[in-house]
């Protein structure tokens, strides 16, 4: 311990130092209180959101399922596969 500080510690501002490490040592436990429920609370908003995607994502495999072929026989689909070039499929109801 540097010669200063443990002057000023056996000295007449004994009480003061003990008052001022009291005060920081009150407001470090604060702050870090503080930041412990802000994480806290930060990892309730992810997971929070990480549930609303996987309900999100379950309500459109549930709606891609339930998707049927046009009812009428004679129409057709086409797809762009690239280029030139298009695949046609119909339908013809049968599944």
């Amino acid at each position: 311990m540097p010669t200063r500080a443990r002057s000023l510690i056996r000295g007449p501002f004994r009480g003061i130092v003990w008052v001022g490490a009291a005060v920081a040592w009150t407001a470090a436990a604060v702050i870090g209180a503080v930041l412990a429920i802000f994480f806290a609370a930060t990892l309730v908003v992810i997971l929070f959101m990480a549930g609303v995607l996987v309900v999100l994502a379950a309500a459109a495999l549930r709606a891609r399922r339930t998707v049927r072929a046009p009812a009428e026989p004679d129409l057709l689909e086409a797809r762009h596969i690239g280029g030139h070039s298009w695949v046609a499929y119909s339908w013809d109801g049968r599944r």
